[in-house]
Parts: C-alpha cells; structure tokens; sequence
C-alpha cells in the first residue's frame, strides 16, 4: 500500500477521515517516479498531516511514492474499527465480512505494536473478548 492511499482512505463504517496508520513494515522500491506538484490533495499519509498545514515538497513526494507498506494496521479514531494492512493491501471490509480467526491472529502477531485500546476494545474483534463486540 503506498502511503498516497491515506489521502482516499476513510471508515467504511462512519466514513471518518484520515485514518491512523501505524506502519509495522515498509519497503523502498526503485521505481521512477517523476511529479510536477504535491501528489496528495487533502492529506499526506508520510507526514500525517493535512496538505495544507504541512511543508511538502515535489522530492519528498517522488520519494513517498518509492515506499511501499507492506504490512500494518489502520484505525478509525471515531468508532474503533481498525482495519489490517496485510502484503500490502488494506482490508477494509464490513463487520460482517470479516474473518474472526484471521483477524486475531493479525492482532497476535503484532501485538507489541498494536494500541492497547484496539487489542483490548477494538471492533469489531479484540483479544479481550475475542468476538464481535
């Protein structure tokens, strides 16, 4: 996932804008990317700020779009939800959608990395309860 999505990204749930991301592993690409202006409209995902309170620069964009997130967590700050980044690709899917044991094992697996507040009350599963809360 380029860091460019956090600019589209919102909850499919409340459709909360920007999401929290919380990298757990990246990696640069050497791809040539070559952009005449700031590539994010509203948000810049890298700096986790809005565009228009933030310093960027045309290079600092060519390099952003280099890096790629391969995996990580995104969190909705108004309802709780977070959502995995899995081999570079956001599952934002609805509750009833989800996987129970993929979705805990997520967080078993990053659990040194992951808010207490989403290990303990994150919807829709949580290593607290262990179900859809």
């Amino acid at each position: 996932m380029k860091y460019r999505l956090m600019d589209l990204l919102a909850c499919p749930i409340d459709k909360d804008f920007p999401l929290k991301l919380l990298v757990f592993q990246e990696e640069e690409r050497s791809i040539e990317f070559k952009h005449e202006n700031v590539v994010c409209e509203l948000y810049c995902g890298l700096k986790t700020a809005y565009v228009k309170e933030a310093s960027l620069s045309i290079e600092e964009c060519n390099k952003c779009m280099r890096k790629e997130i391969l995996n990580g967590i995104l969190i909705c700050n108004k309802c709780g939800r977070w959502y995995p980044i899995v081999d570079e690709i956001p599952q934002l899917l609805p509750d009833e959608l989800r996987d129970q044991k993929e979705d805990l094992s997520f967080l078993n697996k990053y659990v040194e990395k992951i808010p207490s507040s989403i290990l303990e009350e994150g919807k829709p599963f949580n290593l607290k309860t262990r179900a859809i809360t």
